[in-house]
């Protein structure tokens, strides 16, 4: 019996009006997912994104607020993404085990709650105690986003839900600064930058009331246990991978940096021992490498990897850079990433289309296009600084822009499309935790880079030299992308 099949049966145990009770759809296979549904699990996939980036632009007045210091600002931004990145894939199997909107709802429910924390923090360490929470919150809800559309639609549908999940995604993370930026310059009733965290709280509500209505209740037939070890060697290989990089610059590079970074090949090459053994014995390991002979997930999400350090280290790097270096205003600073909110919107409508027609060559042609983006913002920098405005920065932001778009969607696509239904959650999990880790991983290299370099070199060069990283990484998505599959289905 397939996993769509089990809510359908019982809908029929209720009765002929079942489905006019729930308000959800049915297919002959199970429950459909509504565009209103779709609209549902799409909101509860743009918050943690978006909360991962609305603080960039907030950290200076957190600073001068809570007279936090660098390091434990740089523990607001990492604590929640080594937290949510560390749980995504035990996210993924718990939906899988009591239902993905059972746990959607209990991540919706409790990401509203942390926010409330973030938002009422009265001190440093409390705000970073609270951040941990939220990200907590936001790995037992976002592995469901995926789950929900992949086992609840299929053919032309689940691509255009899934192009629509990229979207979102992209979006997100650059709507993220642009929204930090009015709600600390708004100031309303006071809260300056806890409305970051306030703006939550209300939106979690009517997500909240949305899903008990349009959200199907999907779940594996065959759920599998949880795998212990393989959970607390995952977090103890991210942790001591992420914490010592995001910390080591602010901290001084002292000595448990390096002895933290030196335990985490042995704790990765520990994880991938364990996983192995159990997946051969028949087991269900938390991350099976099995998956991984699935061709879409094998070279698709590789690629994600240099795609999201690049983007993650970007939006950190550039929110700084405009702030600290060129004095602009939180607002200043969100705006000058609309135009590559925009056009990011614009390809992912537009790749759909593209992809039916040129295939996976769509991720190769906007991987291009980014590149030729990057190099007109460093033209940009070394010309103009420090009197860039936001027209100078325009042409090469938006090109970015649009070449991210014609990839992200298209590779979660990809990654995903070969996934069997009961597995997923586990699927998604691994999908949005290689995403997660590297956007941290992002922030924690190039960040440093940036920082590390800004002192001595200037603001500028310092900037140049981390776009020039940025391009390598670009340069080996290019590469990955001549592996990938030409159809997509």
């Amino acid at each position: 019996m397939s996993e769509t099949q089990i809510p359908t049966i019982r809908n029929r145990t209720a009765g002929p009006d079942a489905a006019k009770t729930t308000g959800r759809p049915r297919t002959s296979s199970g429950p459909a997912l509504s565009p209103l549904g779709l609209f549902t699990v799409l909101l509860g996939a743009a918050l943690p994104l978006i909360d991962f980036f609305i603080v960039n632009v907030a950290l200076p007045t957190m600073d001068r607020d809570l007279h936090a210091g660098p390091a434990v600002l740089e523990l607001v931004v990492a604590g929640y993404g080594v937290a949510y990145a560390v749980l995504l894939v035990l996210g993924g199997r718990l939906g899988d085990t009591f239902g993905r909107r059972r746990l959607f709802l209990a991540g919706m429910a409790a990401f509203g709650l942390t926010s409330l924390a973030c938002g009422l923090a009265p001190d440093a360490w409390s705000l970073v105690g609270a951040r941990v929470a939220q990200g907590a919150s936001a790995a037992l809800m976002l592995p469901q986003v995926l789950a929900t559309i992949h086992s609840s639609t299929s053919g032309s549908r689940r691509a255009r839900a899934l192009s629509m999940y990229g979207a979102t995604a992209g979006l997100s993370m650059v709507a993220g600064q642009i929204l930090g930026g009015v709600l600390v310059a708004a100031d309303i009733a006071g809260t300056g930058w806890r409305a970051v965290f306030l703006v939550n709280v209300p939106v979690a509500l009517i997500g909240l009331l949305l899903s008990v209505r349009t959200v199907p209740e999907t779940r594996s037939p065959r759920p599998a246990p949880v795998d212990l070890p393989g959970t607390v060697l995952l977090a103890l290989s991210l942790i001591t991978l992420m914490v010592p990089l995001t910390e080591g610059q602010a901290a001084g590079w002292p000595l448990w940096t390096w002895l933290t970074l030196g335990a985490f090949p042995f704790l990765a090459a520990a994880f991938y021992v364990v996983e192995r053994r159990a997946d051969r014995a028949g087991q269900t390991p938390l991350l099976p490498p099995s998956m991984f002979a699935l061709q879409g997930l094998r070279r698709g999400l590789p690629m994600v990897v240099p795609f999201s350090i690049g983007f993650g280290g970007f939006m950190f790097v550039i929110a700084v850079a405009l702030q600290q270096g060129l004095r602009y205003g939180p607002v200043d600073a969100g705006l000058a990433l609309a135009p590559m909110a925009t056009t990011f919107f614009v390809a992912s409508l537009m790749g759909p289309r593209l992809v039916g027609r040129y295939g996976s060559r769509v991720v190769t042609a906007g991987g291009l296009i980014q590149a030729v983006g990057v190099v007109l913002l460093m033209l940009a920098v070394w010309r103009d600084w420090p009197g860039l405005s936001l027209t100078g920065l325009l042409p090469g932001v938006a090109l970015a822009g649009f070449g991210q778009g014609l990839q992200l969607p298209v590779l979660i696509r990809i990654v995903l499309a070969d996934v069997p239904n009961e597995r997923a959650g586990v699927g998604s999990g691994v999908m949005v935790t290689t995403q997660q880790s590297a956007l941290a991983l992002g922030v924690a290299t190039l960040g440093t880079l940036f920082l590390a370099l800004a002192p001595s070199a200037g603001m500028a060069n310092a900037l140049i030299i981390t776009l020039v990283a940025q391009l390598g990484a670009i340069a080996l998505t290019l590469l990955l992308s001549l592996r990938l599959p030409r159809a997509v289905s």
